[in-house]
């Protein structure tokens, strides 16, 4: 076995072209910091794998190995008896003049890596995939680009000179080369190094697809194509006979709807685009926090149709999500979004980056229904990732809202057209410090008109901005449509028709379920950070005002919950002390601190109370159960683990609708012991199984814990009293009663959360009263249901309060 040395020659060449690269060059990494993600281990030696011959691409990922302090690609590996290469190319890079045998020389390399291993079981190499982009523009149908693939190193230096700004390196999950060889013992070496060279082909090919996206179309034959259909020839024929008018007619029509509808993406615009971002994020914000992007490049390597579903609290998600995912590796996706935001020069702007428009009804017009059903189906069948926000509007709440259906029965419908490529929902779940419409949200919710969007109000918004904080985009658990059909309706198949416009009887229930199951899954990868971890306590502490060592002393108890019993493996929780957490949330100017002799008081002003229930309800659902457990405890001081249970049981099925939990019976249960040992820890409460006993001592931080859970269970209770007083109430009458009731003691006990009476809420709310039984179709109460959970909740309600209730019916 040789020993691998640069020659002077190469030394000199690779001197030579580091001049330009580090002068025109500025890659940015894909992930952004591949060493956590990735798990790179830095203290290996690592094998860095290119997909083919270029010194230019070596010497980017070396500024980047630098930059990260992984071992050189110059340098060579020490085996026991030789020294290799610490990079390979698998194959010849273009050009007439690129030696063909690249291929057999990454094999040898490969095998000699093997081979070293097989000879000293210490060795323990890490195979990186490392491939560079110059430019991830993709082609345009009906195009043709002058081709300077015969002369390959002029073809890159060029690329180097125009595009250096535009660079990413992707880089991949590590191959161990010890487990490698383990294979070898059975499997002939010199096959199996040419497997791993055809794997690493593959995957680096797959990458590119991904990252670069399908062919742009030309807009207008696409538009007229569509057109030409038969699926909107028939709905033009219909539209003109039900409107007695010219097909001609109703044919512009629907190129007008068209047109209005469709996107026009341009890859410049997405590249002025992200310039002006990452001006902006890092003059607005700290930091963008972005978790389990990983699985996504993956389903768009394996060619998986992406559907992404955030959650939708800011107009800044259009934008913030688009970001993310092109500084990903990933195809920015084509956005629904409202018509509202189709005003000029926003809306000229926004179709460029992708966005469709799309009416806030469809309701009475068929015709405009077909088209948009078309629309969507052509991007699909294309293979663009697609976009919507599956609450239909902004939340004015901070908590999710319940799920507009539509859209995801269109994309339902689109998979029954029998559209080969699997299709994936994505639910992401966006969180902020700071939202900018947030004062907005609060006059809405009490009434105030909503404003319409103009170029005025963007501008004045902009300047503004300042001390955003933190911004969180975390990846939800990915649902494959195809398995989630299997699973529910195991002969969906047999509804496949090529229009796609067959609602059979299964159609509704299922994109009912599945709606249920993404709003899970976005809550599940909810991120804590300072700023609602900071509100959600001083909302629930007397005065909305603690001593900055109470406040510390109770952030450490909510964070010690957090991270110990996670509400699930994808909400983030920060790994930060709660003193730099404070501080950090401190220097957003959303408090009050007032000094004296003792110490810091941190406070909110009653105006910013009630915008700071916002942010807290970002995260009510990760602390919903925690704080039930602290207000049973509180009001019976001594209760059997078994009971406690049985009470969060009693409420869960209501809190389950309310908030999207995910678990079930089983899982509850777990979450629920595991908490009480946790509680136990804190030394919140004292624990036996047969026993739980209030910690005197710890009183006021387990007061504090409980509050969080004031809102909700009052609400329960002044439906549960209008129920049991009037068992033949009607669910209307259910709902506007109780709103009305909410109102009086929102004024008459000082509740500082808008959406503490928001319709919306009660609505959600009635509606789960008569799935759970409390209520039947005609009306009529389970009046035994309704006493055994009034029995339950009015030992836990503050007693001025229930009589506030009473006194109201």
């Amino acid at each position: 076995m040789s020993t691998w040395t640069m020659s002077w020659w190469d030394k000199t060449v690779f001197s030579i072209i580091n001049i330009p690269v580090k002068f025109f060059v500025q890659s940015k990494s894909i992930p952004t910091d591949p060493i956590d993600e990735l798990n790179i281990d830095k203290t290996k030696p690592i094998l860095y794998v290119l997909p083919y011959n270029s010194k230019i691409d070596l010497l980017v990922v070396r500024s980047l190995c630098k930059k990260y302090q992984l071992p050189d690609p110059l340098d060579g590996i020490k085996t026991a008896s030789t020294v290799l290469p610490a990079f390979l190319y698998i194959d010849k890079g273009p050009g007439i003049f690129a030696s063909k045998k690249q291929k057999n020389k990454s094999i040898e390399i490969i095998k000699q890596y093997i081979t070293a291993h097989q000879q000293d079981p210490l060795l323990d190499v890490q195979m990186l995939p490392v491939s560079v982009m110059f430019s991830r523009a993709p082609d345009k149908e009906g195009k043709k680009k002058l081709s300077l693939q015969v002369l390959g190193g002029t073809r890159k230096f060029i690329k180097m000179l125009f595009s250096g700004r535009d660079c990413y390196t992707r880089f991949s999950n590590t191959v161990s080369f010890k487990n490698v060889s383990l294979s070898a013992h059975t499997e002939d070496v010199t096959k199996l190094s040419l497997k791993l060279s055809c794997v690493a082909r593959i995957h680096f090919s797959k990458q590119r697809t991904a990252s670069v996206g399908p062919t742009l179309p030309v807009r207008q034959q696409m538009l007229n194509k569509l057109l030409r259909g038969p699926v909107l020839t028939n709905a033009i024929n219909e539209e003109a006979k039900s409107k007695n008018i010219s097909v001609d007619k109703a044919n512009k029509e629907a190129l007008s709807m068209l047109n209005e509808i469709a996107a026009n993406f341009t890859y410049r615009a997405l590249k002025l685009t992200d310039y002006v971002l990452t001006w902006a994020w890092s003059r607005l914000y700290q930091g963008l926090k972005v978790t389990n992007a990983d699985p996504i490049r993956e389903l768009a390597q394996n060619g998986h149709e992406i559907v992404y579903t955030p959650c939708h609290r800011s107009h800044m998600d259009y934008l913030l999500l688009s970001y993310v995912l092109y500084r990903q590796g990933l195809v920015p996706p084509h956005i629904a979004a409202g018509i509202n935001l189709n005003f000029w020069p926003a809306g000229p702007i926004f179709r460029r980056l992708g966005a469709f428009f799309i009416r806030r009804s469809f309701k009475g017009n068929k015709l405009y229904t077909s088209v948009f059903r078309e629309y969507l189906a052509e991007l699909f069948i294309r293979g663009y990732a697609v976009e919507y926000f599956i609450e239909g509007g902004r939340s004015r709440t901070g908590r999710l809202l319940d799920p507009k259906t539509g859209m995801l029965m269109m994309t339902i419908q689109t998979l029954l057209r029998g559209n080969p490529r699997p299709i994936s929902i994505v639910p992401v779940y966006i969180g902020y410090e700071h939202v900018l419409e947030v004062a907005t949200y609060s006059n809405e919710l009490r009434g105030a008109a909503k404003k319409k969007e103009s170029l005025w109000q963007t501008i004045k918004a902009f300047f503004k901005l300042k001390k955003l904080g933190l911004g969180y985009v975390n990846f939800g658990q990915p649902i494959p449509l195809n398995q989630f059909l299997n699973k529910h309706v195991p002969d969906w198949r047999e509804s496949i028709e090529p229009t796609g416009t067959a609602r059979p009887n299964w159609l509704t229930p299922t994109t009912n379920l599945l709606a249920k199951n993404i709003m899970e899954k976005i809550n599940s990868s909810a991120a804590v950070n300072a700023m609602n971890l900071c509100c959600s306590i001083l909302l629930a502490s007397q005065q909305r005002a603690l001593t900055k060592k109470r406040l510390l002393e109770y952030m450490d108890h909510m964070l010690f919950i957090l991270r110990n019993v996670p509400y699930s493996d994808l909400s983030t929780v920060p790994h930060k002390s709660a003193e730099e957490l404070f501080e950090h949330a401190k220097a957003m100017d959303k408090f009050i601190i007032t000094a004296d002799d003792m110490g810091e008081i941190i406070s909110l002003s009653q105006e910013q109370a009630v915008l700071m229930t916002f942010y807290r309800n970002n995260i009510q659902h990760l602390l919903i159960i925690p704080s039930i457990i602290g207000r049973i405890v509180l009001k019976h001081n001594r209760i059997s683990e078994q009971e406690l249970i049985e009470q969060i049981l009693r409420f869960y099925p209501l809190i389950k609708s309310d908030l999207f939990l995910y678990f079930d019976e089983e899982q509850l249960k777990d979450y629920v012991h595991k908490l009480i040992l946790s509680f136990a820890d804190l030394n919140l409460l004292n624990y036996t199984p047969e026993r739980i006993t209030l910690n005197y001592l710890k009183m006021a931080s387990l007061q504090v814990l409980a509050s969080g859970s004031n809102d909700t269970l009052q609400r329960y209770a002044i439906s549960f009293s209008l129920l049991q007083k009037d068992p033949t109430i009607s669910r209307s009458a259910l709902e506007k009663e109780s709103r009305l009731i909410a109102e009086r003691l929102s004024v008459l006990h000082g509740i500082n959360a808008p959406e503490f009476f928001d319709k919306g809420v009660f609505s959600t709310l009635v509606s789960a009263l008569r799935e759970q039984g409390y209520l039947d179709d005609k009306d009529e109460a389970n009046l035994d249901k309704i006493k055994l959970m009034n029995d339950t909740l009015q030992p836990l309600i503050a007693s001025q309060v229930l009589q506030t209730i009473e006194e109201s019916h």
